[in-house]
Formats: structure tokens, sequence, C-alpha cells
């Protein structure tokens, strides 16, 4: 990735709640990337890939990180992740899962299907936003990506 792109977030989260919660914690910590919201895993996977409504969109500008929430309507996030992970192009780019699913096989699957990082999200608001914040410094701030082409 490029030094001189901003480095995009791209949240996939049908909840409004959450969502509202997530864009509220990184911007209370002045989070200043660029932010994409997909409401399903469809219009995420249009986004990633440059199709439908992100026609022309640059496809190898991906997100620094993706918050992948399981439970969406039209193309669930474990398939998602799965297309992403299948595509030659964006097979590296850091994914997390962030979910409220307690459920263990959806833990084992997106690890199989190889999600960087598997987050239950709090029920409690001020756990919730904390979450959210320390998942945006590691990806954000600390995590290293591999040099493009790799």
């Amino acid at each position: 990735m490029g030094e001189n792109r901003e480095r995009i977030i791209l949240l996939v989260e049908d909840n409004q709640d959450d969502e509202d919660l997530a864009l509220r914690a990184l911007r209370k910590r002045n989070v200043s990337n660029p932010i994409v919201v997909c409401r399903d895993g469809a219009e995420a996977l249009e986004y990633v890939f440059g199709t439908g409504k992100y026609a022309g969109r640059n496809v190898a500008e991906f997100p620094a990180v993706t918050l992948l929430d399981l439970k969406l309507p039209k193309v669930d996030g474990l398939t998602v992740l799965e297309r992403i992970r299948a595509d030659e192009r964006t097979k590296l780019m850091p994914v997390a899962i962030l979910t409220s699913s307690n459920l263990e096989e959806d833990l084992i699957r997106g690890y199989q299907l190889g999600a960087n990082s598997y987050v239950r999200k709090p029920v409690k608001f001020e756990l919730f936003i904390e979450a959210i914040l320390q998942l945006g410094i590691y990806w954000l701030l600390l995590n290293e990506t591999p040099p493009d082409g790799a």
C-alpha cells in the first residue's frame, strides 16, 4: 500500500445503532481516515471489487482494515470473507470480524477463512466504543501491511 494514500476503513454493518456507535467512537478519538460504510454483504463485495455502484473505484487501493459483521443481509459475512481471500488481488487485505455472534463455529470458520482478527461486540456501550477504538488504533497505527504487489 502506498504511503501517500489515505488509509480507508471499510465498515460492513447492517445494524444502524452499531454503525452509529462505531462512527462516533472513531470520531471521538479524532480518527480522520475516510470511512466507507456498506450495509450488506453484496454492497461490501461491490466496494472491494469495484463493481456495481462502486464501478470505476481503484481496487488497488484496498482498505487499511475492513470491520466485517457476520450476520448481514444478501451475502453473509463469512461468504464475503471467503470471496476476499479467494481473489489474488485482495487475499492479503486486513479483515477484522466484528460481530455479536457468540457461536464457536463462526469463530472457527472465520479463522479458517483467513480472518485477521475476531472481536465479539460488547453489549455495554462503553465497552463497544473501547473495542472500536482499540481496533482503529491497532489497524491504522500499529499494523504493518505488505508492500504493493506482494
